[in-house]
């Protein structure tokens, strides 16, 4: 509804504020929401060193989308906000269906405002966007002051954003029908905890395997590839993994550590919370689990079933231990199913008496807890949610081990030590290997303690499919790259590709291709836990292929566990890179900008000495044999992923 200062009346109708006409949140921008009256740094709006009331700020790269409806002016003052350095530079641009009505040029701090006068009657949708002049990445404070509309009928109103429209591309081609092994080349298990590693491999089925030098208390099946059993004796094992069909044989080594590390790769698998959220149950998780089968996943290496947040209901009265609501009702048996895919179950919980969604499971007072959803505790309350001297981590670890659960996690804010240990050492002596996954935001000051207890852990808040959030979120990682390696990875969040929603209600992915190359391609050099957030029953043929391409995920899953570095910063153009374990490069070259661009980078940039053969991973080509660097010509928002090795010198093998 409108506030009564939102309108105000004129000769040919009424007026609305820019900021009145509906939420600014649905805009689309990349670092901060456009702000009512107020810059985008939270201070009063002020441009040339003038005050203004009202207005909208903004930063860089964000647009607002307006349906007109009966508007037919618009009319603002926009300029760069004072808190902004003056080596920055922004174009304000007023765009309707498609047509460019105004554009202000170049802008700095301490120009005077430039005034906004367009007629906007007939048209459907308006645009109000503030671009970045240059490739600097800028967080530029740029406002819209003063601005209204003058409308008859009805009011304009702010709409969600409308993602670019750009056609599908497919860059990697169909496996073969020979069979090829895919996914890591090191396992970890603990000794005597049950074993279970599915050989990835694709290839005309049906295809047989077998496994050369397999350690005692395991055995494969030769039809589907299952490794299952035990191992009691510490230790490293080199063994060789081999596969056939009608068409030919291959092998590929792998190497499995008995010891006390696990997750010695980054997890590859799937979380229910950005498909279903609350609306998760065992009929959803289960056909998730046969989708990852069915649709091929299982044969790059993608194995974990994740179920998040709203499985929770009471506590067994004898054991404490949190059980399942009537969404689940039988958690064994789902485990088993999983399993029997060759696939891995992974779960929820917190250490607080309720979840995020207010699913509670216990407290200090009634240790059986309630099906019902409490009310939640205020945000101001000192750690809400907590579960005072009972502790339920023990416990909870045991039922989850019984019930065959291979992956936690851990859910709360901010990330503290001592519970994150408390958890670490409930795991350690459940019987079971149990990835142990933190999320969320955990605090940095924290994380020198926490790399040493969790295998994986959330680096930043909740990622959303709209290209500021992959933009925001991915390109920040370099802080965080000392803490990752073998068992231990930085956590940027899950996959937004395919169809996402957050509930019943999907829809595809607000990412244009492009975009979900640069996310796939840089989560992959960060070695980053790769968890597909979709409908893995609606995976089309772009999806699919986008998370399928074996030389991509073998750079993600590489045993050296290298988290890649920004070597060249460019502003919008950017280059990471990261040795692999053959003393190869992986190089990710990034176009952050709006419109198409070169991206470059030189061997002396890497360290690299003398030419260099270079494989395009995306396209699995080899490209040939360049002198002194690399350059490419990628699309807004787009990325490149290269192999770099030394060219082999003439005359010497």
């Amino acid at each position: 509804m409108l506030g009564a200062l939102a309108m105000m009346h004129t000769a040919s109708g009424e007026t609305i504020r820019l900021s009145d006409a509906g939420n600014l949140r649905l805009a689309d921008y990349e670092f901060a929401r456009p702000a009512t009256d107020k810059s985008a740094a939270g201070s009063p709006l002020s441009v040339a060193g003038r005050p203004y009331e009202h207005g909208v700020g903004t930063q860089l790269e964000t647009t607002i989308f307006v349906a007109i409806n009966g508007a037919t002016r618009f009319n603002a003052l926009v300029g760069v906000d004072d808190t902004t350095p003056p080596d920055k530079a922004v174009i304000f641009e007023v765009q309707a269906d498609g047509r460019t009505l105004w554009s202000s040029g170049e802008m700095h701090a301490g120009m005077p405002p430039a005034k906004i006068e367009v007629d906007v009657s007939g048209a459907k949708e308006l645009r109000l966007l503030t671009l970045d002049a240059s490739h600097a990445l800028s967080q530029a404070h740029a406002d819209w002051v003063d601005a209204v509309f003058d409308y008859s009928g009805a009011a304009p109103e702010i709409i969600p954003f409308v993602p670019e429209d750009e056609a599908t591309y497919v860059l990697t081609p169909a496996p073969g029908a020979a069979p090829r092994i895919n996914g890591p080349r090191v396992f970890g298990v603990r000794p005597g905890h049950p074993f279970l590693f599915t050989i990835p491999a694709t290839g005309e089925r049906p295809m047989r395997f077998f496994v050369v030098g397999l350690p005692s208390g395991l055995n494969v099946d030769e039809a589907s590839g299952r490794i299952t059993g035990t191992i009691n004796t510490p230790g490293t094992y080199e063994v060789t993994l081999r596969a056939g069909n009608s068409h030919g044989a291959v092998e590929a080594p792998l190497r499995i550590e008995v010891g006390e590390r696990i997750a010695l790769t980054p997890a590859l698998g799937w979380n229910s919370w950005n498909c279903w959220a609350g609306a998760v149950d065992q009929d959803k998780i289960l056909r998730s689990a046969r989708a990852m089968a069915s649709s091929g996943l299982i044969n790059h290496g993608w194995s974990y079933i994740n179920i998040d947040d709203t499985w929770q209901g009471a506590r067994d009265p004898a054991t404490h231990a949190l059980q399942p609501n009537e969404k689940f009702p039988d958690m064994k048996a789902l485990a088993d199913e999983v399993h029997a895919l060759g696939l891995k179950l992974g779960i929820y919980s917190t250490p607080w008496i309720t979840s995020y969604a207010h699913y509670a499971g216990g407290s200090a007072d009634n240790p059986q807890g309630t099906w019902t959803k409490p009310e939640r505790p205020r945000r101001e309350d000192p750690k809400p949610w907590t579960i005072g001297t009972y502790s339920f981590a023990t416990a909870d670890a045991r039922q989850w081990a019984e019930w065959g659960i291979d992956y936690l996690k851990y859910d709360w804010n901010p990330n503290e030590v001592p519970e994150t240990a408390e958890m670490a050492s409930a795991l350690r002596i459940s019987g079971r290997d149990i990835v142990y996954s933190l999320s969320n935001s955990t605090p940095f000051e924290n994380i020198r303690d926490i790399s040493h207890l969790a295998n994986s852990w959330r680096t930043t808040g909740d990622i959303r499919d709209y290209w500021g959030s992959v933009l925001h979120i991915g390109f920040s990682q370099d802080r965080w790259r000392p803490y990752a390696g073998p068992g231990h990875w930085n956590d940027p969040d899950m996959l937004v590709v395919g169809w996402v929603g957050w509930g019943p209600k999907l829809h595809a992915t607000r990412l244009t291709p492009s975009e979900q190359y640069t996310h796939i391609t840089l989560w992959s050099l960060l070695s980053a836990p790769l968890l597909i957030g979709c409908d893995l029953e609606r995976l089309d043929d772009f999806t699919l292929n986008l998370l399928t391409n074996d030389e991509v995920l073998a750079v993600n899953q590489d045993p050296r566990g290298e988290e890649a570095a920004q070597v060249v910063n460019d502003g919008r153009r950017q280059v990471w890179a990261r040795t692999l374990e053959d003393g190869s490069r992986a190089i990710g070259l990034f176009n952050l900008s709006r419109t198409p661009d070169t991206i470059s980078v030189t061997w002396d940039q890497l360290g690299l000495d003398g030419p260099q053969l270079v494989r395009d991973l995306w396209r699995q080509k080899d490209l040939g044999v360049e002198a002194t660097g690399y350059s490419v010509e990628l699309p807004r928002h787009g990325a490149a992923l290269i192999r770099v090795r030394p060219a082999p010198t003439p005359g010497k093998p």
